[in-house]
């Protein structure tokens, strides 16, 4: 069971976060930036009058107002991309009427590492922003300051080493990850005794600390640690919550997943219980969070090996199963759990059955786009079948799967090599086969043969319509 709470998409050109980030390594007055950026303010501040000089701010700040108000708006309407936007919006606007040097042009350089973190799930981004907001806050920090601006400060400290702790733990670098978010474990507790006891809105929740501190413990293989952590998150969410919120689903899953790396597969199980019993109950059986859990549950099952937890296996990953086909659901998701279930079967000497729910899978053409699942689909009835003796019929599945990976990575992927290698190996096998039954060479294709007339007859959709024999 993985937990990869956060997917990492690349960006190949992104101009907003490449024009905001050479902003902030220019040089020039922040003065200047009026007329290249907006166009509108046209003023320009003067020694001798100061009229003009509030005047001329007075525009940047009713943008900023307007910015920071379209932010949370669009962050209650989940449009996070727009909502990114405005925060590059904020830090633009708290440039010119602050300076670059000032602590509250760094906070909206942090709050906007946060946002690439948080609502576009760009660590890279997210990193070199908060690194160039680090020095100037550091550095504000150990002037003179009020206790309004060291909480605002050390607020900003807190989102800063929160964004690259976890920015740093979705590129896996568990170490790294680990010694920033325990910096930031200590400005929460110095904002914490300055607030008495409180963190001030901080964006960034003791939760969110403390799951992180887990999962970065957990990446650099401390299991108790990260144990001692999550156990931490879910006592102070039941606190606030109660047993019975949908936020503990994911910390019971991610729980469980430590317990079995200790082998303590009872205890995952018990974990996995709460998190259906909860999945149920707050969104009923038929829902994609259930069929989730009941996979998850039927394979925890599967992973303790019990010889008394077999029918629960089965009966947990056909109520995922059969809830994934009722929501007509034909993701990932519910491809993996009819993999999994076929894998358990095959382990379990039922390969009939496993071979039978693969060839339905694949006649049903519910793959749509998931590709690689059509080569894994192939190629695991090709398995099943050399298994049993039937070595043309694998070789005959296994070029299909073979055909579906050429289209979809490329005949130089290691995917591709390794099903040549296979196939080359089930040919000898047939070979020697033949030789020792019939002392003479079997007539069929030889191997670059059988891919071309496969690749002359295949759709370039392979998998999605297709049918099986």
């Amino acid at each position: 069971m993985k937990a990869s709470p956060i997917r990492i998409p690349t960006v190949s050109n992104d101009t907003d976060w490449d024009f905001c980030f050479h902003l902030s390594q220019q040089t020039r007055n922040p003065a200047q930036y009026t007329d290249d950026l907006f166009g509108v303010c046209q003023c320009r501040e003067t020694d001798d009058d100061t009229t003009v000089q509030n005047d001329c701010m007075s525009f940047p700040k009713q943008k900023l107002a307007q910015a920071q108000k379209k932010f949370g708006q669009l962050i209650e309407e989940k449009m996070n991309t727009k909502a990114n936007k405005e925060l590059i919006r904020c830090f633009i606007f708290s440039r010119i009427i602050f300076g670059k040097e000032h602590w509250r042009c760094a906070q909206a350089l942090a709050n906007l590492a946060y946002g690439y973190l948080t609502l576009r799930g760009l660590p890279s981004q997210a990193k070199k922003h908060a690194e160039s907001a680090r020095s100037t806050l550091l550095t504000w920090k150990q002037n003179k300051t009020t206790d309004k601006e060291r909480k605002g400060i050390l607020g900003s400290l807190v989102i800063l080493y929160y964004t690259l702790g976890t920015a740093w733990l979705l590129q896996n670098h568990g170490k790294q990850a680990y010694f920033h978010l325990k910096k930031a474990e200590k400005n929460m507790k110095e904002l914490k005794e300055l607030n008495k006891g409180d963190i001030g809105g901080s964006q960034v929740s003791d939760k969110d600390l403390t799951i992180a501190l887990g999962r970065a413990s957990l990446a650099m293989h401390r299991m108790n640690l990260a144990l001692a952590y999550f156990e931490k998150a879910i006592g102070s969410v039941i606190m606030a919550k109660g047993y019975g919120t949908s936020e503990l689903i994911s910390l019971y899953e991610e729980i469980a997943q430590i317990e079995q790396l200790r082998r303590n597969h009872e205890q995952a199980i018990q974990y996995l219980q709460q998190a259906y019993s909860i999945c149920v109950s707050s969104f009923s059986e038929i829902s994609p969070q259930t069929a989730e859990a009941s996979a998850l549950l039927a394979k925890a099952y599967a992973m303790s090996g019990e010889s008394q937890h077999r029918d629960a296996v089965e009966i947990y990953f056909i109520k995922s199963i059969s809830t994934y086909q009722t929501l007509g659901s034909e993701d990932y998701e519910s491809l993996t759990a009819i993999e999994d279930f076929c894998t358990w079967l095959i382990q379990n000497g039922e390969n009939q059955e496993a071979y039978r729910l693969l060839k339905s899978t694949l006649n049903s053409g519910i793959y749509d786009d998931c590709g690689g699942k059509v080569a894994e689909t192939f190629y695991n009835m090709g398995s099943i079948c050399f298994a049993k003796g039937e070595v043309r019929k694998a070789i005959s599945l296994h070029l299909q799967c073979l055909m579906v990976q050429i289209l979809i990575y490329g005949s130089e992927h290691i995917k591709s090599k390794e099903t040549k290698i296979l196939l080359t190996l089930l040919q000898r096998n047939l070979v020697k086969y033949s030789l020792d039954c019939h002392g003479q060479q079997p007539e069929f294709l030889s191997f670059g043969a059988s891919t071309k007339k496969l690749e002359q007859n295949w759709p370039l959709n392979a998998g999605v319509n297709s049918k099986t024999e």
